[in-house]
């Protein structure tokens, strides 16, 4: 009898064999038959502790888990973790009773042997792993690591228990050291680099996304050579989603935050004003001095009187120490419509309830171009909500372009159809 099976096992053989001899069994049919009997009871005693196991002690497992405050409980049974380990209980089983099973089979017995060994790593690998993603779910909900890419961190984990799981059955299969295993990976390494080059570069990347705080989950982001604008939803070892504003998902790989430009706006979120930055084009032709006339009309805006009666002071006296004649307008010192229309802007973005002053305002003239003269607005709103912002850059811009025709100034727009039209029937005519 085979010497590697226990006193439990040697018991179990001898008594069915007196049984079958009991029955005038003998020689080759006496074995085979002890070895089927012994099989189908290993099986039904395997199956029995399955059910046991998985009605009884998982149940209790989940009521207890029902009952608990705590969330690990209920994570670890929403990934089936207990579900993992009682599968290791018939199995463990199966693995001790094989050798009885099949004691006068040893090549039987040996590959039964292998393969029990080799589901039970199986088993012991699911488990690891869901016990992992268990773990992941409860940092994740830790209000310092909620916005970091701790889900990459745990695909690599991931991936290094998978590899040396996958060495262990393989070393159990043939009979191998794992040394023997991990020898042979040295000559493949640079299979294995081009295999997992994506993961290696997306590991790197996100390692450094994490250690420099490039990007975290819920940033919003805009990546324009993926087409992504909008919010980082998930962080992993390959890859960055990004869910747009028109709600459609763009997959970005990790590395790519590292080899190629993005803009964050994690920034503009975490101050106290999100920038608006937009020029009004003024034809050229529609700037000119100020004739008393269009003064005395200005004078009558709050925003301009006070300015405008100091500046004529300053004016006056400087064109009177000059000497300048005033016959003409060009002569000396003297208002333009666009000058005060800057101010205009200035005094009224000072008092806009949602413009905060205290940050950078300010109205500039930039280089005219073929649409104009651009006038830029160059503020922060207090607000930095996306729907509330653009309404106030709007009421803003409304005030604006209806305020141009105060002070005779016209804002530039390209010739329509309509406009075409209307001046061939003046050359008709």
């Amino acid at each position: 009898m085979d010497k590697t099976i226990g006193e439990f096992g040697k018991s179990i053989v001898a008594f069915t064999e007196d049984i079958l001899k009991k029955v005038n069994l003998s020689g080759d049919y006496l074995t085979f038959t002890r070895t089927v009997i012994i099989c189908v009871g290993a099986i039904l005693i395997s199956a029995l502790l399955w059910w046991v196991t998985r009605k009884t002690l998982i149940t209790i497992i989940h009521k207890l888990a029902d009952k608990s405050k705590t969330m690990w409980d209920d994570y670890l049974v929403e990934n089936k973790f207990f579900a993992a380990i009682a599968n290791l209980v018939p199995l463990l089983f199966v693995d001790s009773f094989v050798r009885t099973v099949f004691v006068d089979y040893p090549r039987l017995g040996s590959f039964f042997m292998k393969a029990s060994d080799v589901v039970i790593v199986i088993v012991i690998l699911i488990t690891i792993l869901r016990f992992l993603t268990t773990f992941q779910q409860i940092l994740g909900e830790k209000e310092k690591l909620k916005d970091k890419p701790i889900q990459s961190y745990f695909q690599l984990i991931k991936i290094i228990v998978i590899g040396f799981m996958i060495i262990l059955g393989l070393s159990i299969a043939t009979g191998q050291s794992p040394i023997y295993f991990l020898t042979s990976l040295g000559a493949m390494t640079a299979i294995f680099l081009l295999i997992f080059k994506d993961t290696i570069l997306g590991f790197v990347g996100s390692i450094q996304l994490a250690a420099n705080d490039m990007v975290r989950i819920g940033d919003w982001i805009t990546m324009e050579k993926f087409g992504a604008d909008g919010d980082v939803i998930e962080i992993t070892l390959a890859t960055v989603k990004v869910q747009n504003f028109d709600k459609t998902i763009t997959t970005i790989p990790t590395y790519s935050f590292i080899s190629d430009s993005f803009k964050n706006w994690r920034g503009m979120e975490q101050s106290d004003g999100r920038r608006i930055k937009r020029p009004l084009h003024i034809e050229i032709n529609s700037i000119q001095f100020c004739t008393p006339d269009l003064l005395d009309k200005l004078r009558k805006i709050d925003f301009l009187k006070n300015h405008i009666a100091e500046k004529e002071l300053e004016i006056e006296k400087f064109n009177t120490e000059n000497n300048v004649s005033k016959d003409y307008l060009l002569n000396g010192r003297n208002q333009t419509n666009i000058g005060l229309f800057r101010h205009y802007i200035t005094e009224y973005l000072k008092q806009h309830p949602h413009v905060n002053d205290e940050m950078t305002l300010m109205v500039r003239q930039l280089s005219p171009t073929p649409t104009g003269v651009p006038v830029e607005i160059y503020c922060f709103s207090k607000t930095k909500e996306w729907t509330i912002y653009e309404g106030v850059v709007a009421d803003i811009f409304d005030h604006l372009f209806a305020a141009t025709s105060y002070f005779d100034l016209v804002v530039y727009e390209q010739p329509s159809g309509k406009d075409l039209t209307a001046i061939v029937k003046e050359l008709k005519a």
